[in-house]
C-alpha cells in the first residue's frame, strides 16, 4: 500500500491544524514592545532626541578652524586709446586687447579667543542633557500609556461580564416571579420590578459592550493592530506595598530625580549660559588668519602674463566698541528668560513631589481599597445566598434579590477596577522618581496570566 500525499492537501491540512490551535493571549510587555515601534508619539520623540543631539557638534565646529576657498575667472576684453604721445602729438591710434585672469584663494580662520562660542560650547551640553531627559521621559509615558490603555481594556471586560452576569441573574429571577405569579405564591409587582431590572441591564450592557469597543481600539492605536486576546490578573495576584515604606524619600527623589526635573534643571541652567553668551557680545575676539592665493593675469599694456602668489598668517583683532545698545538689550532679555526657567523648574520640582504623594498614597490606599473590596464581596455573596433563601420561604420579596445580586457584581466591577488603578499607580510612582523601566513591566507582567 503507498501513501501518496501531495503539497496542496499538506498544506491544506497544516492550514486547518494551525487554526484549532489557540493563539496566544498578548501580554503587557508584548504590548508595550509592539508599541516601542509604532506609536507615533514616541517615535517622534525619538526623532527629536536625534536632532538635539546635534547641538553639541554645531557648538563645537564654532571652537575648530575654519576654511574657505574661492576662485574666479574672466574673459577680459580690453581697449586703449592714445591720443597724444610724449613729444605732444596728437596721434589718435587705438589699441585691443583680449585676456583671460583667473584667480583663487584659500583662507583659514582659527579662533584663539572667543568667548561667546567657549560659552555655546558649554550651553550645548546642557542642551543635549535636556534632550536626553525629555527623550526618558517619552519611553516613562509611553510604559504609562501603554498600561493605561491594557487595563483599561481588561476593566472594560470586567465591567462587560458583570452586566452579562448580572442580566442572566435577572433574567432567571424574572422567569421565578413570572411562575411565581402564575401559582399565585407572587404579585405581579414581582414581575414589573423584574423586568425592569432586566430592561436596565439590557441597557448597560449596550453601554459596556460600546465602552469596551472604545478601548480595544484606544490600545490598537498604540500597536497599529487588533490586540486579540489579552492576559488577565490572576484571581489570587498578590501586590506589594512600595518600598521603601514612607512617602517622604519618594518625594525627595522626585524633586531630585524626575526626568521632567532634570530636563528642565538642564534648561535653566543652558539660559543661564545665554545670558553669558549675550554679554560675550562686549568682549573682544582674537583669531589667526592664514591666507594663500594665486592671480593670472596679462601685464602692462596687456604684454606677456604675470603670475602673483600671496602668502599670510597673523593675528586678527576685533575690539566691538559700540553696536546701538543690541548687545545690552539682548544680554537684559537673556536675564529674563533665565528667571522664567528657574521659576518653571521651581514649579516642576513641586509638581513632580505632588505627583509622588498621590501615586503612593494611590499604592497605600489601593491596596487597602482591595483588601476592603475583598471582605465586601464575600459578604456581597453571603447577602445574596441569604436573600434568595428568604425569598423561597417568603421572608424577603423580588427586589431585595435583585439589589442582593447588582451588589454582587458592582463589588466585583470596583474590586477589578481598584486592582488595575493600583497596579497603574505604582508605575507612576517610579515614574515620578524616574525609575521605571521595561523591567517594572515584566514584574507586573507575572501577575498576569493567559484567559
Amino acid at each position: 500500500m503507498s501513501l501518496r500525499f501531495s503539497a496542496g492537501r499538506f498544506s491544506f491540512v497544516l492550514a486547518a491544524v494551525l487554526s484549532a490551535v489557540p493563539a496566544c493571549a498578548a501580554d503587557l510587555v508584548q504590548v508595550y514592545r509592539e508599541a516601542l515601534s509604532y506609536d507615533a508619539q514616541y517615535a517622534a520623540a525619538r526623532a527629536n532626541a536625534e536632532a538635539g543631539r546635534e547641538k553639541l557638534p554645531q557648538a563645537l565646529a564654532g571652537l575648530l578652524p575654519t576654511i574657505a576657498a574661492t576662485g574666479n575667472t574672466f574673459a577680459n576684453d580690453a581697449s586703449f586709446d592714445t591720443r597724444i604721445n610724449s613729444l605732444g602729438i596728437n596721434t589718435n591710434t587705438s589699441t585691443r586687447n583680449r585676456f583671460n585672469s583667473n584667480a583663487y584663494n584659500v583662507n583659514l580662520t582659527q579662533p584663539l579667543f572667543r568667548w561667546q562660542n567657549f560659552a555655546q560650547y558649554g550651553q550645548s551640553k546642557l542642551l543635549v542633557m535636556q534632550t536626553e531627559a525629555t527623550f526618558a521621559q517619552a519611553g516613562q509615558d509611553l510604559i504609562l500609556r501603554v498600561a493605561q490603555a491594557y487595563f483599561d481594556v481588561l476593566v472594560a471586560i470586567e465591567n462587560l461580564r458583570a452586566v452579562q452576569a448580572n442580566k442572566t441573574a435577572i433574567a432567571q429571577q424574572l422567569e421565578q416571579a413570572k411562575k411565581n405569579f402564575e401559582v399565585g405564591t407572587a404579585t405581579i409587582t414581582d414581575s414589573y420590578e423584574s423586568q425592569s431590572r432586566f430592561d436596565l441591564a439590557t441597557a448597560q450592557e449596550i453601554a459596556a459592550d460600546n465602552e469596551l469597543e472604545v478601548r480595544r481600539y484606544a490600545l490598537r492605536v498604540l500597536i497599529g493592530r487588533d490586540p486579540g486576546e489579552l492576559s488577565r490578573l490572576k484571581p489570587k495576584a498578590v501586590m506589594e506595598p512600595p518600598q521603601p515604606a514612607s512617602m517622604d524619600p519618594w518625594v525627595e527623589a522626585a524633586e531630585r530625580d524626575s526626568f521632567v526635573v532634570q530636563a528642565q534643571q538642564a534648561a535653566a541652567e543652558a539660559a543661564g549660559k545665554a545670558v553669558e553668551i549675550n554679554r560675550a557680545g562686549h568682549y573682544p575676539t582674537l583669531d589667526v588668519v592664514a591666507n594663500y592665493g594665486q592671480n593670472n593675469g596679462p601685464g602692462q599694456s596687456g604684454l606677456g602674463e604675470i603670475d602673483t602668489t600671496t602668502r599670510q598668517v597673523g593675528l586678527q583683532l576685533n575690539i566691538p566698541i559700540f553696536q546701538g545698545g543690541a548687545v545690552n538689550s539682548r544680554t537684559r532679555e537673556a536675564i529674563a528668560r533665565r528667571d522664567a526657567e528657574l521659576a518653571t523648574l521651581a514649579k516642576e520640582k513641586r509638581n513632580s513631589a505632588l505627583g509622588a504623594r498621590q501615586s503612593y498614597l494611590g499604592v497605600v490606599n489601593g491596596l487597602a481599597e482591595i483588601r476592603a473590596l475583598e471582605a465586601a464581596l464575600v459578604s456581597s455573596l453571603s447577602s445574596l445566598e441569604s436573600n434568595r433563601l428568604g425569598y423561597e420561604v417568603g421572608v424577603r420579596i423580588n427586589i431585595d434579590v435583585l439589589n442582593a445580586e447588582n451588589q454582587v457584581y458592582v463589588t466585583r466591577r470596583d474590586l477589578a477596577r481598584a486592582r488595575f488603578n493600583t497596579l497603574l499607580a505604582q508605575l507612576k510612582l517610579k515614574a515620578a522618581v524616574g525609575s521605571l523601566a521595561e523591567t517594572d513591566l515584566e514584574q507586573i507582567n507575572r501577575l498576569f496570566e493567559a484567559p
